[in-house]
């Protein structure tokens, strides 16, 4: 896929405002450590991740979208009024019907002739989402559109807490394929994107490709029970180890892709942000990929793995750093269960 009038014209983010520790997490863990006999500390050695983060009680997953949604608006100094489409992408949504694209769209007061619906792909709903927005703009239907999404953490966490703790078949082999719903953290993200004369930031997409190996969609999946509200009770099985060889093999596959796609090699990438899953992911993939890991723009430690918000969030706070300046050259790497996996490469 080659574009050619297409800018992601900004990033914005929402962060929630509470803040709970891997030690803490692991504390809520009690009963269930004493009787397998797992000491504190485990989970933030075995993934890197400090910390993650949660929306309070009651907030919903369109609320935090659409304070990202804003964010991104009026950093790139455009109206609601502007938008002629808005996706929802998150794995969270606030209800099955109707599309949470609609709650998002209420709260930020945008146009009665607004195309919206949600667009579902895992934690790769955003970058989905943005290649919607592209093709459109490319096919003349659109100038401006917004992907946003707001992921909540919170009941996926506590309710596998409170099963591990109350199942005592459990032991150390048992609960693995838990073991990634506890890396899990709230947060909320948007792109807005817009046709090349139209852009003040010139942030041009260059190009995307993409790879899927569905044979292996097994390896996580989530249960029958729906979104993630507070009234759900959502659980998630993870092959961890399996999922990232696996998921690592199908980006080779992309990044090989990619390349072609838009005339890089592995010198070109200036930043690279990916999905954020935890430190062993990270080392495997950029060693995988021949990619220099002083490139990788991080935010798994203090802010685990968001879903579908992780790359956007880590893109912009990777702007915010300084570490995207005028020319840069952004490799944004996805891979979501599936196994799905999606790169764009950006001209800053």
């Amino acid at each position: 896929m080659i574009y050619q009038h297409v800018c992601l014209e900004s990033f914005g983010y929402a962060l929630p405002p509470e803040v709970v520790t891997s030690e803490e997490l692991e504390t809520w863990l009690q009963p269930l450590y004493d009787r397998i006999g797992l000491h504190v500390g485990r989970l933030e050695l075995m993934s890197g991740i400090r910390e993650r983060r949660f929306w309070g009680k009651g907030t919903l997953p369109s609320e935090g979208a659409a304070l990202a949604g804003a964010d991104a608006l009026a950093r790139a100094g455009v109206e609601p009024g502007e938008v002629e489409c808005l996706i929802h992408c998150s794995v969270s949504r606030d209800f099955v019907e109707p599309a949470t694209s609609t709650a998002v769209h209420r709260l930020l007061g945008l146009g009665g002739d607004v195309l919206n619906f949600d667009l579902s792909n895992a934690c790769l709903g955003m970058v989905s989402g943005v290649l919607m927005l592209a093709n459109m703009i490319e096919l003349g239907q659109i100038t401006t559109g917004l992907a946003v999404c707001g992921e909540n953490a919170r009941p996926l966490v506590e309710n596998t807490v409170a099963q591990l703790n109350a199942d005592l078949s459990q032991t150390r082999q048992t609960i693995k394929d838990q073991f990634a719903s506890l890396t899990i953290g709230s947060g909320a993200a948007a792109i807005l994107v817009r046709a090349l004369p139209y852009s003040r930031s010139q942030h041009r997409l260059l190009g995307a490709a993409h790879c899927v190996d569905s044979s292996n969609n097994h390896l996580c999946q989530g249960d029958a029970q729906g979104g993630m509200t507070d009234n759900s009770a959502p659980i998630m099985a993870t092959d961890s180890h399996e999922l990232m060889i696996r998921g690592v093999e199908v980006a080779g596959r992309m990044w090989q892709k990619l390349k072609a796609t838009v005339g890089w090699t592995e010198k070109d990438p200036t930043v690279i942000c990916t999905h954020q899953v935890g430190k062993a992911h990270s080392a495997l993939l950029f060693s995988s990929l021949g990619l220099d890991p002083a490139l990788n723009f991080v935010s798994y430690p203090q802010l685990g793995n968001c879903g579908s918000a992780s790359l956007p969030v880590t893109c912009a706070l990777a702007e915010e750093a300084g570490a995207l300046t005028p020319g840069a050259k952004l490799a944004m790497l996805g891979i979501g269960s599936g196994i799905n996996c999606t790169g764009l490469a950006v001209e800053w």
